[in-house]
């Protein structure tokens, strides 16, 4: 049974998808964002459009010890959080010698330190319980290295290894741990990243099909979730070719789709900002 349902990254893309998903399914929602705008103007859709219990909170996932800020809100609220949605998440493009390390350090601190410290301050709630949800969202970038967006493919690398040494852990705690992989999705995603028009427009997911795979296979228990049959292409690849050339397919790819078209201004990799 699923009450109350904690999504970080809540206020755009996969996030409010996977909100008003929950929502409508009468799951109660603790809703975390950086963009306080938005996350207040979510918060009143969904109070008036479902009529459940919503609350919010206003944090930025990239400062260090954040999880312990968000796990002591839900404290205070006295709110038992029976699925956890590890959702926010951003990407950095470049080449490595060229990004912001401040920007990179946010990620990593966001996708990987955030993540697992509010995995381990939920858990044992959950564990007293016997019950409990747990979905990561990873990429379909985690199955392989990534040239110019090296940081995030690692970085997700991490989420996808992490959520399945976690799903054989807590499984006989009563606690499902799936990890969803999507590959591009319409969001703000790659806007952020300086390319809201990316050459290549094939095999585009909406964020609503995206959460409402990532919700069902987490009810199903499926560990690894990736929606789309030319996603799991993609993540089934690497297993028949060698990692090398794997890599310089990749590598080719993002230079290819964030190519400078005569309509466009070069990209500067600094001026990347977070979604």
């Amino acid at each position: 049974m699923i009450n109350t349902v904690l999504i970080t990254g809540a206020a755009s893309g996969i996030g409010d998808a996977f909100a008003q998903l929950c929502a409508s399914k009468g799951h109660s929602l603790a809703l975390v964002d950086i963009n306080e705008g938005a996350l207040a103007a979510q918060e009143d859709m969904i109070k008036n459009q479902y009529g459940i219990e919503v609350r919010s909170m206003v944090a930025d996932l990239s400062e260090e010890n954040v999880a312990t800020k968000i796990f002591d809100w839900t404290e205070q609220e006295n709110m038992e959080i029976d699925l956890l949605f590890n959702n926010a998440g951003f990407g950095n493009f470049g080449y490595y010698n060229e990004t912001d390390w401040n920007k990179d350090r946010a990620m990593l601190q966001v996708h990987m330190v955030t993540t697992s410290q509010l995995i381990k301050l939920v858990v044992p709630g959950m564990i007293s319980r016997k019950r409990g949800y747990i979905l990561n969202n990873a990429s379909v970038a985690a199955f392989v290295p990534g040239p110019l967006m090296s940081t995030y493919h690692a970085s997700k690398a991490y989420v996808l290894s992490l959520s399945q040494a976690l799903a054989d852990e807590l499984k006989p705690q009563g606690i499902q741990v799936s990890v969803l992989c999507p590959g591009m999705t319409r969001t703000n995603f790659a806007k952020a990243n300086g390319n809201d028009d990316p050459n290549i427009k094939f095999n585009i997911a909406t964020p609503e099909a995206v959460a409402a795979y990532g919700y069902d296979s987490l009810i199903k228990g499926r560990v690894v979730a990736v929606p789309g049959i030319w996603n799991q292409l993609s993540a089934f690849l690497p297993r028949l070719l060698p990692r090398m050339r794997v890599t310089k397919m990749v590598g080719n790819i993002q230079r290819k789709n964030h190519a400078k078209r005569k309509d466009q201004k070069a990209i500067d990799p600094q001026k990347l900002v977070i979604k």
